[in-house]
This record gives structure tokens, sequence and C-alpha cells, in this order.
């Protein structure tokens, strides 16, 4: 008996095949991409249950639109970091559409936590199917979290997590192996008498926030090694370029530092006094993959950034939606991105 063309049994037959419902429509429009081994299997599938192409694109063009919401900080004039999760979120999103999916951003400041509140509020009054959140604010997220559960839709988490939480997943850093990294690198270049000063840039740093999670992993690796550095710790709740002038130049007037670490993308601020004051002497070692990041590391003031492929957490936490909502593919519940040191001699060669 010849099955049901419908769209379960697409579905159906995606699970038959060991393959996603993306990987049938590229068989059948010989697109490239697949492996043999696996065309083969799919077609062998198709043939058994006499689906055809047209019965395909019917089914799929008939099915009920289906709504991925992506709730993720907006670039800001200090850091044009998420501009690179954007661009992975886009790129999923224009590849997804053809399955009648819809992708819709909403953007916060992530210096503002009362331009979170508004997007979270106005979700719990919407139909979507299914959410990627970066977590800026704990307490915040709570109300739609809570909602999401609740009613079943699935969400994950990028660039940094809530332990505990029922998301499907999550895509980004081990921001307290980050730390470690970060110390066992300041090991390799300083010496015992050298003054550290770690940095963090950010007008919100509840006690939950993510860059606490590298100060942690850094300091239980200077902990563990015996490191005799001495560590001093500087707070800069105002981003503005004028703040973090003053704030680093009242801190270096009174310690002698040789190693600068700051624990997010705003180092391009800090190799801005660096440069502008003639400051000598100081290895400083920041974060991501930026345009003005990697303008101060050409100079050779920036010497480290360490980087954790943020264009490939948009990409993979919007398409572990796709498959789940499509193929019931679970994803799997912690996915780290890479920690790669970049430095002057090989940022050429890496793709972020």
């Amino acid at each position: 008996m010849k099955k049901d063309n419908s769209l379960v049994g697409i579905k159906e037959l995606a699970k038959l095949a060991n393959v996603s419902i993306g990987t049938i429509d590229r068989v059948l429009h010989d697109r490239p991409g697949v492996a043999a081994k696996t065309k083969e299997r799919v077609l062998a599938v198709l043939q058994e249950h006499d689906y055809q192409p047209n019965m395909i694109a019917r089914a799929l063009a008939s099915r009920k639109a289906r709504r991925i919401v992506v709730l993720i900080p907006s670039a800001s004039p200090e850091s044009a970091y998420w501009k690179a999760p954007l661009e992975g979120v886009r790129t999923a999103g224009s590849e997804i559409q053809r399955y009648s999916f819809t992708l819709d951003v909403l953007l916060f400041d992530q210096n503002d936590r009362h331009s979170f509140i508004p997007l979270a509020m106005q979700l719990l009054e919407e139909d979507f199917d299914a959410l990627v959140l970066a977590p800026m604010f704990h307490q915040e997220a709570q109300p739609l979290l809570q909602h999401c559960d609740e009613n079943k839709i699935p969400y994950v988490f990028i660039n940094s997590d809530i332990p505990g939480s029922d998301s499907a997943a999550y895509f980004g850093p081990d921001l307290f192996q980050s730390g470690c990294m970060s110390a066992q690198l300041i090991n390799y270049i300083s010496n015992p008498a050298d003054e550290i000063l770690l940095v963090h840039i950010s007008r919100e740093m509840e006690m939950q926030h993510h860059l606490l999670r590298k100060e942690e992993g850094l300091l239980q690796y200077m902990q563990d090694n015996g490191m005799k550095q001495k560590l001093h710790k500087l707070v800069i709740r105002d981003t503005t370029y004028s703040a973090i002038e003053q704030a680093l130049a009242e801190q270096l007037k009174n310690t002698t530092i040789q190693v600068l670490f700051v624990t997010n993308s705003r180092v391009a601020s800090v190799a801005r006094f660096i440069e502008e004051q003639q400051v000598a002497g100081i290895c400083l070692i920041g974060f991501d993959y930026l345009p003005d990041n990697i303008a101060y590391l050409e100079k050779g003031i920036i010497d480290f950034l360490l980087c954790h492929k943020p264009v490939a957490q948009g990409y993979k936490s919007v398409m572990s939606l796709f498959q789940l909502l499509e193929a019931q593919q679970e994803p799997q519940k912690i996915n780290y991105m890479p920690i790669d040191i970049i430095s002057k001699e090989n940022y050429r060669y890496y793709e972020n």
C-alpha cells in the first residue's frame, strides 16, 4: 500500500532515511552538498514509498508556516560584536524560508535591561514556534522562559547560558574555560613578579553576568597553577570612551601593569587609550574578531584575541531549531564553540 503523501509522510521519510527534509529536497532537485551514500539511501526510501518530486513540492507548499524568533542584542557604538551572530542568523534564515519558516529578529541594548523587558513581554502575547535567546538579563528573561516551558515552545541560548534551565540547547563559548585559557596564556607571557589588570567594561554586571564567569575561570587557573602574579581588577560601568579613558588613566597612575586583560570585545577602546597615551610595556589581551580589534592587532597594540566563532553560533542556533521542528531531531544540549587564539601573525587565515 502506498503511503499517504502528506507532510507527516515527508517527515517519516526523513526519519527512515536518517536525514533532514532539507537533504530530501536537495536530492530531489539534484543539488550539491549530499554525500553519494546518503543520496543513494534517500532515493531508495523515496522509491520504496513511491514519492514523486511534485508530491513533495505540493506538501511543502501547503504546510503551515512556522515562526522562529531571535532575541539578541544589537551592535553598539562601542562594540560591533553582535553583527557577527546576526550574520549567521540571517544566513540560516535564508536557507529555511523555502520550508515555510519565517525568522523574526528582535534587538535590544545589551547595556540596558529596560530595552529587553518590553520585547520579552511582547512575545508573551504573540504566537511563535521556537526562540533563540541571548540571556543577558537572567531575571528579566524568566517570564518568557516560563511561558516557553508551559507552552512547550523550544528555545536555545546563544553566547551565554543559564545553567539549570530547560533549554533545548546552548551554542556559545565555555565561559569558565575561556577565563582559564586566558590565564594560561598570561602565565606563558608574563613573569611571577608581573602585575595583571583585569578589566570588565559593561553597564550591566549582575552576579550572574557572563563576564564574571570568565573571571572565575581565570582566578581558578591562577590558584590551581600557583601563579604568583599580582591581580588587580577594574570594573568600568560607563562604556563611553571618555569614561574608559578616565578610569584607565586613574588606575595606571597608581599601578605598574605588565598584562592587561579585557574580558569582552571592548578591548579596542583600551587599545585606543594605550595608543593615544603612548603607554609602553603592556601586553594587551581581549576578545573577538572585529574590525576595530583587528586594526589594533595589526598595529601590535593588541597582542592576542580570544575568539568563539560568533557567526557559527548564530547559524547553528537557528538551524538546530529548524531541525527540531522539521524532523524532530533533538539537538545536543551543550554545543561549545572553539576557544581560538588570534595574533598578528595568523588573523588573516581566521574565519569567524
